[in-house]
């Protein structure tokens, strides 16, 4: 779940949405608006008017994206151009000019609810023939004559709790889905959507245990809430979140929040803020940077056999030096910022080392990162991070001791938390790539202090 933005193409069915013979065309969104006005008011009406109803058209197009209403059903299009179900468009058509002048001009626009974030589902009908809840659109023409501006005539239909947004960034139309399944451990803005998602549609299907807390991070709560979630709705309960099981949640909880009907419940903007950085620069602090120095240092020390930049959490000129090197040797715009792509190459790199040499020691002895672990997972990986606080709790009493069974339970939960606490590290209770370093080299260090005193 994300903030809404304009599509730079939208793709129409031409016909029902349970047509199978009927063709889908991909076209610019500003002239899929086009298109739509000039097949459903008249070019003469006021200029006002025309603006009214543009602002309902690009609105209604917006939410059928935003909520992914037929994508999440299992079509392979974003709207249809029966007007039973969605607006007209008439493959092919002539545009009138001012009706292009002014899309041009409204088409990055939309219609929200104050508070709310998704576009509004701006349901509306002609007026004449048919009517409706929403705006009627030879019921603008009168406004319109009378003197009101497009947005007085909106709100005489949508009510007075209404705002536009204006100049929303363009992205490409590429789904929500973010392109490989989700499961046990993995950490990131996606699984804090699921997280959100399931809490909300747990409401009406009770059975669906709810996730606390929701911070992003895929552990024992939220594999439980997915597979049951799978279950109720006869899905293959194996507690991943594949592309079925992640549009199955974005259909329940479109529907049950009613996001595409004039009475959405909303969503707020803390719903679709990341927790996650998207990008980092030169200039960021924290946890993620020097996630990112942790990365590129592995990778460093694998090809080069020295580390490039200290892991301290500081994005200065050495960490955007070794982003543009690393960019510039995998093909990647040279800008320093770590953004989606580079953020994939890195990780795709680091992973594909970790794949050939698993046994391999990144730096200083401390062994490769094998991927995130949270509470629910086992095996030799989470027995070594059991281990290593149970080295360190004999420096740090206040660190329980543990039975390393491999079995990463509350009691490991507990253990790492406390650590991550004495160490200066955030208190996640799960082991990032910081946390794995920084324990194995913690737990070096005291063993080589007591061979250093053994007589």
């Amino acid at each position: 779940m994300a903030l809404p933005y304009i599509p730079e193409t939208i793709t129409v069915h031409l016909g029902r949405p349970d047509d199978p013979t009927a063709r889908n065309v991909t076209v610019p969104f500003p002239d899929y608006i086009k298109n739509v006005a000039s097949s459903e008011i008249y070019p003469t009406w006021p200029e006002a008017a025309i603006r009214a109803n543009m602002y309902a058209q690009i609105s209604f197009a917006l939410n059928r994206i935003y909520t992914e209403w037929y994508r999440s059903q299992g079509y392979d299009f974003d709207i249809t151009n029966s007007t039973a179900f969605d607006q007209a468009y008439v493959e092919g058509r002539d545009i009138f000019d001012n009706i292009s002048e002014i899309a041009d001009e409204l088409f990055n626009d939309y219609l929200v609810r104050p508070g709310s974030v998704e576009p509004l589902f701006a349901q509306y009908c002609d007026g004449d023939r048919v009517q409706c809840d929403g705006l009627s659109q030879w019921g603008t023409v009168p406004l319109a004559e009378a003197g009101l501006s497009p947005y007085e005539i909106l709100t005489e239909f949508y009510g007075p709790d209404l705002a536009i947004v204006r100049d929303a960034p363009t992205a490409p139309n590429l789904g929500s889905y973010p392109g490989s399944p989700l499961r046990l451990g993995d950490v990131s803005n996606d699984v804090r959507t699921i997280q959100l998602r399931l809490n909300r549609i747990s409401n009406n299907y009770p059975a669906i245990p709810k996730i606390y807390p929701v911070d992003g991070v895929f552990d024992q709560g939220t594999l439980d809430a997915v597979k049951k979630f799978q279950q109720v709705f006869d899905l293959t309960p194996d507690g991943i979140v594949g592309k079925a099981t992640w549009y199955r949640i974005a259909y329940l909880y479109t529907a049950i929040t009613k996001l595409a009907e004039l009475n959405s419940e909303g969503v707020r903007l803390e719903d679709v803020t990341g927790i996650f950085p998207d990008y980092l620069r030169r200039g960021d602090k924290g946890d993620y940077v020097r996630v990112l120095q942790y990365y590129l240092n592995a990778i460093g020390v694998f090809f080069t056999g020295e580390d490039q930049i200290p892991i301290d959490g500081d994005f200065g000129t050495l960490t955007e030096q070794a982003v543009r090197i690393f960019q510039r040797d995998y093909g990647l715009p040279v800008d320093g910022i770590v953004g989606p792509q580079t953020w994939a190459k890195i990780t795709e790199i680091y992973n594909d080392i970790g794949a050939a040499l698993p046994e391999w020691e990144a730096a200083a002895g401390a062994p490769l990162f094998p991927g995130r672990l949270v509470e629910g997972m086992q095996g030799s990986d989470v027995r070594q991070v059991q281990e290593w606080l149970n080295i360190l709790s004999t420096d740090f009493p206040d660190i329980p001791k543990l039975t390393a069974d491999g079995m990463f339970g509350p009691r490991t939960t507990q253990a790492l938390t406390t650590a991550q606490s004495i160490l200066g590290l955030t208190p996640t209770g799960f082991v990032g790539p910081i946390t794995w370093d920084t324990l194995a080299r913690q737990a070096a260090r005291i063993q080589s202090q007591t061979q250093e005193v053994t007589p």
